[in-house]
Parts: structure tokens; sequence; C-alpha cells
């Protein structure tokens, strides 16, 4: 009965009436859930699978809570878990079919995300999807890979959560990268980058599982910019785990990531026949190198990626392309952009961009060729574009550059024979193609950005319109196409042009204030009401006679700012030109420009406003409005102020540069103080070095005393015995009483210099007591101190000395009596052959023992020698610390004085400060405005000078 049912399903002849679809998959869901055999399960899960496609809405609706579970239940048969995955993955994903129209096409959106809400409605569902995916079976992981795939399409924010909360839900996935299954490799790769799209918490944690690594390595399986589609899904996924993500960008760069690209743009000489495929992937190639050094990213790790790509010849390469033939347009113009932000703000890359020479006979800078392409009307539009951004990418904090531009116009600098880059900018500024008269009056305008030094310079320049007329200047002709009545692409960036000329130079706009047309041409332009079309140019007139008011230096009796402001006034009207103003920030096209700095337009027509001259027109806009409105006294009350501001800025930087000085000088006897301190301690070292010898001094000399009593007593006894025994020895009796007396006079001699080092001590210890007394503050009376108790030690080691030295004279006096003794003994007469003999024996001792004495006395005169050296030694280390003590007194006054002098000054610098701040108050309220550098230069000084007090409390602190 089981095999005519299925029969039924699956295209048999049925014997009764053939059920609806909706019947059948009911009957196939009751024997889903109902049946106890794992085959008949098997098979109904199968039959739901080949219904899954037709009848999409009824099993979705009826059978998926049944393969959520059989995914629960059935997880030892993996055949089962395929057919549930693959169903699901059926009813789920959204069929892609190119012939289906909108309506049928959202119809099955909508049912997508309507059975994806169901699927995620228990959040443990995708857990358990997860967990399927660490099945090897390939029957089991390739239809999860898809199934979590099409969720993710459906409903990334709410898939990412939960993964995101899984334990090891992304190293999960991570480890589909390394399926020797290239099926599920692939595969893998779309699932991340559904995974990764937005969400920088999941891009982070697949960059740190090793993602880059394992990417460049499939990139480099594959062939590069040669390979297939999974190579640009690898690109794919490596931008999605890139961009403006900052964490990712510097992991790749210190994980020297960016080395492995260069070898992705090594084309050869032959570059015709690109494909389709390496079209893409060399695009993305090159998108992937843009993300490193978008201007978007933060300035640090812009700079060290740029520096990086050069380091490693990866900029090298990259104008290598530029300048190679039969290279597609697409891949040139993306190159041009991306070598263009390489280059950006780094002035070791715009130089070595400018040494590139295209491989021409003879051959030419690779500028000039790319400023040919621009200015030339037969190139395409987007690639013109391109070059513009790289033209003012080189020049972008380049002043460098800017000079070599301006200086190829200059008249000492042209050479006929060769073409320049500014002879192709004028060439396109004069040209009949707007497109070619905007791009190089933008490019120009570059070259003299925030460069007061060039914008100076092109005023030299000289132009030649026609034979037999004398020769204009640049600024001049300018002025003259402006007043022609062009199309109204080239008029707007002339206009620029020339705003950006003349801002911030008031010699420029002396020049142009000369021309007696130029003035009355802007009124007019201005004054007129016109269309919707000429708007813009008469807002941006109006900017540019605001810039005349704004930097005018009042050379011209004619054009001085109070009469531009009267003529404004008269023909125009202030409230008129303040509208006509302000045209030019509310136009369209002008949001869209300030967004990002490459030059994108959908068409030449739209290429009105240049992404720098917009920051222009935002810092000016308010300070043109206040300059106009502004009235003569006000005028002459702000010069007041402003005389006075610089009187007392004047003082004040006087009185700043004084505190410095003394700032200095302070620092300086720090440190005299320090090296004192310092010598102090070298002082104290060599004093316990001393210490030390003087310890080891004495304990050699108790170990001779100790043997020196030893033998004076032998010598005693056998003396006495020869003299019993033989008269004959009074000679060296005799000796011995000189030696004694040697002695007597050594000791009286240490008794006198032992004097002398008392009164020596005494001495240093009153001056060393008066000095205690006419220090100030509690660092010199510490110091006295310590000095006087090491004078004190001193003395009672020397007092030490002198009780030895006494003990030793006691020794000597005894020595002394007892050889008076044996010199006063009777001696014997007896002439026996035995007695003879022990005095011949006792003689040799005798000898030995004089030989032996004549040794100590040379070791005790060497000893006191040392001693003597010792205490020479002492002497000058205290005469010393005397001097010392005496330099540090003095270097405490000094201290004191300054620092009353410092604290004076002080006292002057907060009443200048205040009054300061009373007349910038007055200024404010009269409506002008404070430069806010200037005030937080003076709050960094106030908090320098506050700093500069706390140190000198602390110091005064620590010296208590």
């Amino acid at each position: 009965m089981t095999m005519n049912f299925f029969r039924g399903v699956m295209g048999g002849q049925p014997a009764g009436p053939q059920p609806t679809g909706a019947e059948t998959i009911h009957k196939l869901c009751d024997r889903v859930a109902s049946s106890t055999l794992l085959e008949d399960r098997r098979d109904a899960v199968r039959a739901l699978k080949s219904l899954s496609k037709k009848y999409r809405l009824e099993v979705g609706t009826q059978a998926m809570d049944h393969l959520i579970h059989i995914l629960q239940t059935d997880r030892s048969d993996s055949e089962i878990l395929g057919y549930a995955l693959d169903t699901l993955y059926n009813i789920i994903c959204n069929d892609e079919e190119e012939e289906q129209d909108e309506n049928a096409q959202k119809h099955e959106e909508d049912l997508g995300v309507l059975f994806t809400d169901k699927f995620l409605g228990d959040s443990e569902s995708v857990t358990l999807l997860l967990t399927l995916l660490e099945e090897f079976d390939f029957h089991v992981r390739w239809p999860g890979v898809k199934l979590l795939t099409a969720l993710l399409k459906n409903q990334c924010n709410q898939v990412q959560g939960v993964i995101l909360v899984s334990p090891m839900g992304v190293s999960r996935l991570m480890d589909l990268l390394a399926d020797s299954r290239e099926v599920i490799r692939n595969d893998g790769l779309l699932l991340l980058q559904q995974l990764t799209k937005g969400n920088a918490a999941i891009q982070k944690i697949v960059a740190f599982e090793n993602a880059f690594e394992r990417l460049l390595d499939i990139i480099t399986e594959e062939g590069s910019s040669d390979g297939g589609i999974v190579v640009e899904d690898c690109l794919l996924l490596l931008v999605n785990l890139l961009k403006n993500n900052s964490s990712n960008q510097n992991f790749f760069k210190e994980g020297s990531y960016i080395q492995r690209m260069k070898p992705w743009f090594e084309v050869g000489d032959d570059n015709s026949g690109w494909s389709a495929q390496k079209v893409t992937n060399l695009h993305l190639m090159l998108q992937l190198v843009r993300v490193m050094v978008s201007p978007v990213n933060s300035p640090g790790a812009t700079s060290s990626c740029q520096k990086s790509m050069y380091q490693c010849g990866l900029l090298q390469q990259l104008c290598t392309i530029l300048m190679a033939t039969g290279v597609p347009a697409d891949i040139l113009t993306e190159t041009i952009n991306t070598v263009s932000e390489v280059i950006r703000g780094s002035q070791i890359n715009q130089d070595y961009f400018a040494s590139v020479n295209a491989p021409s006979n003879p051959p030419r800078p690779a500028i000039v060729v790319l400023l040919m392409s621009m200015v030339n009307e037969r190139q395409p539009f987007v690639l013109r574009c391109a070059v513009l951004y790289c033209f003012q990418c080189f020049l972008y904090k380049n002043q460098k550059g800017q000079g070599e531009i301006v200086a190829t116009l200059l008249p000492s600098t042209i050479d006929a024979n060769s073409i320049s880059a500014g002879q192709l900018l004028c060439g396109g500024l004069f040209s009949a193609d707007s497109l070619s008269n905007w791009c190089a009056a933008v490019a120009l305008a570059h070259a003299l950005q925030d460069n007061l030094t060039q914008k100076e310079q092109l005023l030299r320049v000289q132009l030649a319109t026609s034979l037999g007329k004398p020769p204009v200047s640049l600024l001049q002709q300018c002025t003259n196409i402006l007043s022609q009545g062009s199309k109204v692409q080239t008029r707007v960036g002339l206009l620029m042009l020339l705003c950006t000329w003349i801002s911030n130079c008031p010699i420029a706009v002396t020049h142009f204030l000369h021309n007696q047309e130029n003035v009355p041409f802007l009124t007019g332009q201005i004054s007129e009401n016109l269309g919707e079309d000429e708007r813009l140019v008469q807002g941006l007139c109006a900017l540019l006679l605001g810039i005349c008011i704004y930097y005018n230096d009042n050379s011209l009796e004619n054009y001085t700012k109070e009469k531009l402001k009267q003529l404004i006034e008269k023909r125009i009207g202030k409230e008129n030109f303040v509208e006509k103003l302000g045209f030019v920030t509310k136009h369209e096209l002008y949001s869209r420009a300030a967004q990002k700095p490459q030059p994108i337009f959908p068409s030449p027509e739209q290429m009105l406003f240049d992404h720098e001259f917009t920051k222009l027109v935002k810092e000016l806009e308010g300070v043109i409005t206040k300059a106009v409105h502004k009235t003569s006294e006000e005028e002459k009350k702000e010069e007041e102020v402003k005389k006075t501001l610089e009187q007392h800025d004047s003082i004040v930087i006087q009185y700043k540069d004084l505190i410095r000085d003394q700032d200095t000088q302070i620092q300086e006897l720090r440190e005299q103080v320090s090296t004192l301190t310092l010598n102090s301690e070298q002082m104290q070292n060599q004093v316990t070095q001393q210490q030390s010898q003087i310890q080891q001094h004495k304990d050699q000399y108790n170990i001779l005393k100790l043997k020196l009593g030893k033998d004076s007593q032998g010598l005693s006894s056998s003396q006495g015995e020869g003299a019993h025994v033989n008269g004959l020895h009074s000679e060296e009796l005799g000796q011995l009483r000189e030696e004694v007396e040697e002695l007597r006079r050594q000791h009286t001699l240490q008794h006198t210099q032992l004097s002398d080092k008392d009164s020596l001590i005494n001495t240093l210890r009153c001056g060393a007591a008066a000095a205690a007394q006419t220090a100030e503050g509690g660092a010199g009376g510490s110091d006295n101190t310590e000095l006087l108790g090491e004078v004190e030690s001193l003395r009672s080691r020397v007092q030490a000395q002198c009780a030895e030295i006494s003990q030793l004279q006691t020794e000597r006096l005894e020595l002394i009596r007892r050889a008076e003794a044996v010199s006063s003994a009777p001696a014997s007469s007896s002439e026996s052959s035995a007695d003879t003999v022990k005095v011949s024996e006792l003689e040799s001792r005798l000898a030995a023992q004089t030989t032996e004495t004549e040794r100590l006395k040379e070791e005790c005169r060497g000893l006191r020698e040392g001693h003597a050296g010792l205490e020479q030694q002492l002497a000058s280390a205290q005469s010393t610390v005397a001097i010392e003590q005496t330099e540090k007194t003095k270097l405490q006054q000094e201290v004191q004085e300054s620092k009353k002098e410092q604290d004076d000054l002080l006292m002057l610098l907060a009443d200048q400060d205040q009054k300061i701040l009373n007349l910038k108050q007055r200024l404010r309220d009269l409506g002008e405005t404070i430069d806010e550098d200037e005030d937080d230069l003076d709050a960094r000084d106030q908090f320098g000078e506050d700093d500069d007090d706390d140190d000198e409390e602390e110091d005064e602190e620590n010296n208590d």
C-alpha cells in the first residue's frame, strides 16, 4: 500500500481521482510526522523535495516545522538530512530566472522573506544549522552552506546577530575555506561574502581567523588576475573585510599582506585579448588597493599604507600599467584613480610620480602625457576625470610640485622645443572645448591652493594673444574671456580659478582691481536678473567681488574697501548681494562635489564644482557677508581695537619671552643642583671606600701586632739565655735599643699628627655649624646635619685609632723595659763545649728574629704612610663638602630671588590677559570674529605658566 501511495505521488497512474498538490503535500507531512520507520520518513522527505519548487508556498507553509524536526531528530542519517536541507533551501531561496517579469519576481522575493522569518522564529534553528555544517558528508554540508547563504540574503542582520552570539559560529564557517572539495569552498566564499556585509564585528572575527592568509593563497592558486570567478569571489570578500574597517586595514598592513598584492599587477608586453573575467579581477584588485589608501580613512593609516606601497614596489608596478600599451580603457581609468590615491598627500610618492617618464621618443613625463589626454576632447569623459583627479592628488599638500608646475609657465623656464605641463594647461584654458576649459582651470587652481608664493609668481605669466599686439598677463586674459560671455561651464571654471588665485593674496587683488573694467563687469553681472542657469555665475561673481573687499589692502585709491562697499550698496544692494552669494552653496551640484575629493559626474554638463573650491566657499561666505555689512565707523573701531590688541600682544609676548628665559635659567640652576648632588653622592661613595680600606688596614695592623708581640717575647728569652751563656751579644742589644728609640720617635710624630687632625676636625665642625645657621630651607639644614654627622663619625674613628696607637705605645714601653732588664742581667763565664753549641744555636735564632723584625718595621712604615694618605684624602673631602655647602646656599638664595621676580611678572601678565579678554569681548560685542587659534595659544601659554608654578611649589614642598 505504501509503494502504491508513492507511485501515485511520483507520477504513476492512480486508480481513483488524482489528489491536488496541497492534499499530496499534507499526506506527505503526516507521513513524515507519524512514520516510525526511517525509510518511510526518508521517502516522504524526498517526495517533498521534488515538489518544493513547483508547490513552494504549500511545502513551505505545511512542511517547514516537520523538516526542522527532522534536522533535530534524525542526525544519524545523512541522506534524510540532505533531503531536508535541500527542501528548505528550495522554499527559502528566491529563483533568479531572468525571464520572470517584475511582479513574479517580487512575489518570489516576498515568499523568500516570509519563509526566512518563519525559519528564524526560533533562533535555535540557525544554531542547529551551524552544528550540521560540521558534518563532513558532502550531502549534508553543501546544502547546509547554500541554505545559510539564502537566509543571509533574505534577512542578513538577524542571521548575523545569531551567528555572532553563537559559540565558535564564525570559526565553523571559516573552516569551509579549508575544505578540499572546491564546490563547498567556493560556496563558502559566497556565504562569507553575505555574512560580512555591513557588520564590523563579524569582519574583525573573520580577519583574525586568518582569512587574509587563506584568501590570498586561494587567489595565488587560482592564477591571480588570470584566474576565474573564484578569484573574483575572494576579492569581493577582501573588499568587504577591509572597506571602512580601520582595524582590519591595520591588521592587513601589519601582516605584510600589501607586499603580496604586487604580483597581481605584473602585466606583460602583449596586453591584447584581455578576457572579461581578467578585466573584472584586475578592477577588483585596484579597488582593493584604493580601499587601503582611501581619503576617507584616517590620515595616519593612509600615510602608513602609502609608504608600504612605495617601499614594496606596488606604486612602481601601477605606474608601469599606467604607461603600458594595449590596456583596456576601463582598467586604465581605474589604474589612474588608484595611482592618484596612492600618491595623494605623500611627498615621497609624489616625488616618485613626478620622475616617471612615458616610453616615448623622446621620453616625456607621465604628468605631461596624462594632461594631454585631459585636454583632448576626443578622450572618454571618465578618463579625463581620472586624469584631473590624478593631477589634483599630485598637487595635494605638495608645494614642491606646485612650484614645478607654475615654473613651466614662467618666461625664464619655457622651452620652445618641448611641451610642458604649463603649456598644456594654458592651451586647455583657452580652447574651444568648455570641458577642457573647466578641467584646465581647476587643475591650475590646485597649483595655487594654499600657496601664496605661487599665486604671486603666476602674476608674472604673460601671454601672446596675436601678432602685433603686446602680451597680456594670464590674469587679464582670464577676465577677458570671462567678459566675452562664453559657456556657463567655462565661466564657472574661470571664476573658480580667479577666486582661488586672489584669495588671501592682497597683491593679486591689487592686480585684479588695477584693470578698470573688472569691477564694473562684476557689478553688472550681479545686478542683472538672469535665468536659472546664470544664477550660479552671479553667485561666483559676488564671491569674487567679496574677496576683493575682504583681502583689499587699500593700496588703490579708487577701489578701497569702503568705496567697493559703497559701490555694492548703490548698484546692487547689500541684501541682494548676500542673496546672490548664497546661490553658490544652495546649488545641488555644490553639495555633491563637497562629499568626495574625486570628481565623479554622470555627464560632462554637470561638471561644475571642484571639491577643494567648496571648502574655500564655506570658509569665505560668512566673513564676506560680515565685511560687506560693516560700516566705516565699525571698521575704524575694529582697526583701533586691532592696534590695541597688537600692542598688548607685543607686551604679552615680551613678558612671555622673559618668563621663558627665567624658566630656562631656573632649569639650568636645577641641573647644577643635580650635578652637585651627584658629586656629593660620589664623594660619599669615596668616603665609604676609604672606610673599608681603613678597616682592612686595621685588621692587618692587628695581625702584625700579634706577630710582633710573639716575636718580641721569643727574642727576649733567647737574648737572656745568650747573655747568660755568652756576653758578646751586647752589640745586638744596642741595636734593639736604637730600634726602640726609633719607634718612640715615630710614636711622638703620630701623636703630633693626631693633634693636628683634631684641630682640623674642630675647625670643620665650627664651619659646618655656621653654615647650618645661615642656610635657608629644610633641605639645606638636613644636608648640614648629615655633613656634621659624617664629621663626628670620622672623628670617632680617628679617636679609636688614637686609642690603638696608645695601646701600641704601652706595648713598646713594655718591650723597652724587657730589653733593659736583659742588658742588666749578669753574664755567665762557662767555657764548656756544650754551652758553645747552644750559644751558636741561639745566635742563628737571633739572626732570624732580627731579619723578621726588619721586615715588620718596613710593613709598619708602609701602613703609616697609607694611613697618612687616607687622612689627607679625608681632609680634602671635608674641604670640598664645605665649599659645596657654600655654593648651595648661594644657589638657594638665587632661586628665591628668581621666584619673587617671576611672581611679579605673573601678576603683571594676569593683568594684561584680563585687559585682552575685555578687549576681545568688546570685539565680539561689535560683531567681529576673533581667531580661535589665538585664544587657544593664550590658553596654552597660561596653562604652561600654571604648570611651571605648580612645579616650583612641588619643589619647595620637597625641600621642606
